[in-house]
Order: C-alpha cells, then sequence, then structure tokens
C-alpha cells in the first residue's frame, strides 16, 4: 500500500460553505496524494459528508479552490462533467436505478457518457462486478438483492467509471450489523490495489487498518489530523477524546 507523495490528485484551498445563514465548511484545505486513504470522522452535522460532496460538485462551494487531477473546478459544466470522471462516489443509500437490471445500472453511465455501444459496456461491468465478487447477480434488479449486495454494486458501478480516487459517504451506516463486513471487505481490497480514497465513515477498526490519515471534524472544521495509530491511541483536542469515547462506548 505505497503512496505516491509527488502525485497531487486532489486539493482543496479554503473552501467555504454556507447552507443560507448556516456556515457549514470553515476555510478547509486539504491535499490528498495518490494512493491515500483518508478517513473522516466525526459527529454528525460536522460537515464530512458535505467536504466530500463538494469534491465533485453535488454542492457549489461559497469561496476557495477545488484541484482534481490537475484540474481546477469552475462552476460550468464542462468543467463541472470533466472532474466528475474522475471521481468516483458511493452513497449511503445505494442509489441504484430499481427498474434496471444489475448489469444496466452498472453499464449505463459508459453508454451516456462515454458513448460506448452495449457490447463494449457490459464486458467491463462484468469485469468490476467480478472484481467486487457480484457477478453472478449481473441479471437481477436491485430489490432481489441484499443491502450489502446492493452497495457492492454501487461500487462497481462507480470504478466502471474508472475514477482516480473514489469517495464514500457513510457506505455502511444503512446496511444491517451482518452486511457490513462485505462492504467493508470490498473497500479494503480497494485500498490493497492501490485506489485513492476519502472516506466518510464512523467504521473505526477499518480506519485503523486502510487509512493513512484520519481527520476529525466538528462545527465544519478540521479539528485534528494524524495517522491512525496517533489519532486512536492519543488524540489531542477534547472534541476528538470526546468522540472516540462514544464510539468505543457504543462498540
Amino acid at each position: 500500500m505505497s503512496v505516491s507523495e509527488n502525485e497531487t490528485l486532489i486539493e482543496l484551498k479554503n473552501i467555504n460553505k454556507w447552507f443560507g445563514g448556516f456556515h457549514a465548511l470553515k476555510d478547509i484545505s486539504l491535499t490528498v496524494n495518490k494512493g491515500e486513504r483518508i478517513v473522516l470522522c466525526g459527529p454528525s452535522g460536522s460537515g464530512k459528508s458535505t467536504l466530500i460532496r463538494c469534491i465533485n460538485h453535488l454542492e457549489a462551494i461559497k469561496d476557495g479552490t477545488i484541484t482534481v487531477a490537475g484540474k481546477e473546478m469552475a462552476n460550468d459544466a464542462k468543467s463541472i462533467d470533466s472532474i466528475r470522471r474522475e471521481v468516483g462516489m458511493v452513497f449511503q443509500s445505494f442509489n441504484l436505478f430499481p427498474h434496471l437490471k444489475i448489469i444496466d445500472n452498472c453499464s449505463l453511465a459508459l453508454r451516456r457518457v462515454k458513448g460506448m455501444q452495449r457490447d463494449e459496456a457490459e464486458v467491463i461491468a462484468r469485469k468490476y462486478l467480478d472484481r467486487v465478487h457480484i457477478l453472478e447477480q449481473a441479471d437481477k434488479y436491485p430489490a432481489q438483492l441484499s443491502g450489502g449486495q446492493q452497495q457492492r454494486v454501487a461500487i462497481a458501478r462507480a470504478l466502471c467509471m474508472e475514477p482516480k480516487v473514489m469517495l464514500f459517504d457513510e457506505p455502511t451506516s444503512a446496511l444491517d450489523p451482518e452486511m457490513v463486513k462485505e462492504v467493508l471487505d470490498t473497500m479494503i481490497g480497494l485500498a490493497q490495489d492501490g485506489m485513492t480514497m476519502i472516506c466518510v465513515t464512523h467504521e473505526m477498526g477499518f480506519a485503523r487498518k486502510v487509512a493513512n490519515r484520519v481527520l476529525f471534524m466538528a462545527d465544519g472544521q478540521v479539528l485534528e489530523e494524524a495517522a491512525p495509530d496517533e489519532f486512536f491511541s492519543a488524540p489531542k483536542h477534547e472534541r476528538a477524546k470526546a468522540f472516540l469515547g462514544e464510539i468505543l462506548a457504543h462498540n
């Protein structure tokens, strides 16, 4: 799991985001190099999900700059589409099309965005469904799959676009406990393959195993940033100490 220290894939500079009068992100700067795995943690409402949604312009920032794979995001459709081709995103709620078979859920963007023929797109879709160990479900519909299986399909769908970075927004929080491991194992496999990842998660075991850095957020700010061993054994900020105490008490 080596990390390239030379190639910066994501750079955020002085990001601010407002929802009406609510200051959701406050002067956040972050650099993510190729191959790094970043875990964002913190209490609900701290800005974690908002931050990663800004990276692929699901939320627009008030000020600051976002650069992905050398491209600075502008507020126009061409720039946003260019950034989104580099960034895959997996949501808490799967976001699969219920009326489409699994193979079509995964191949649709390849056909619509990249202009591939159906046969070519399906070859790639099957490759990534196999990568997440769910190829045998290709001809089923989402409702026929468990939550864990649906989330693995969502990961495969994102991988089909061959992104340089994967964003995960609490990918296990909507799952029953027995389904969490299969999704985390898939994410661990991606990390072992060198995928650059930013993950919003409360799965602290995953963070210990996979992350290069853990960022603790509260009130729209990054209050602490450290290597996993350091963060979990000796958190410095009082808010981080309280948060970890609550998480560990529930586990």
